[in-house]
């Protein structure tokens, strides 16, 4: 069984903002997947489904982006499972309006809610996609960006990274990590010629 956990914030006046990127991931794989978020449990909205061959449970933490560690932790101790099985799905305000990468393990950055979640689960050893949301205007506050919500114009580029994201996660959790990160993280040059 695998636990995809989407970041971002509760309440209908974060639902379209950049920071809430993972939310909108998981919100359209559970569209695709033909199952509602409806189950309130480990302070989370949840649902299990079926993803190719995998068990999954995909969930939004209703803890506020800054706290998203208290609900991952209580997921996987109430799933009984391993770090390794948990994919965490966030923005990033480094990479430019819909590129994705994938990473195995690493550092929160800046990210609060990966901070979070690496303080409470107690280590930096799972998957993660980032959703790229930037770059951010100049002269404009981190926070203010991110909580701003996508514009029209943005919503292609939002929508072909998010596609990309739903792929890596296929791949992730059947068993093809280094795949994915080989197809999402090459530059965008190289995408052009596959």
């Amino acid at each position: 069984m695998w636990l995809v956990v989407g970041l971002g914030n509760p309440g209908s006046e974060y639902a379209h903002t950049r920071h809430n990127a993972g939310f909108l991931l998981v919100e359209e794989l559970a569209r695709e997947l033909r199952v509602q978020l409806k189950t309130r449990a480990f302070h989370s909205r949840l649902v299990e489904a079926r993803l190719g061959r995998s068990q999954v449970v995909l969930a939004l933490p209703q803890t506020y982006m800054n706290l998203s560690g208290l609900a991952v932790k209580e997921l996987l101790s109430g799933y009984r499972l391993k770090p390794e099985n948990l994919v965490v799905v966030y923005d990033d305000l480094d990479l430019n309006l819909g590129q994705i990468r994938v990473r195995a393990r690493g550092s929160a950055g800046n990210h609060k809610g990966l901070k979070s979640i690496i303080q409470e689960i107690g280590t930096p050893e799972f998957p993660r996609v980032r959703i790229g949301i930037g770059p951010k205007p100049e002269g404009l506050e981190a926070a203010d960006y991110v909580l701003s919500p996508f514009t029209p114009e943005e919503l292609e580029p939002l929508g072909q990274g998010l596609n990309q994201a739903r792929e890596a996660i296929r791949l992730i959790i059947s068993g093809q990590l280094p795949q994915a990160m080989n197809l999402f993280n090459r530059k965008k040059k190289s995408l052009s010629q596959i």
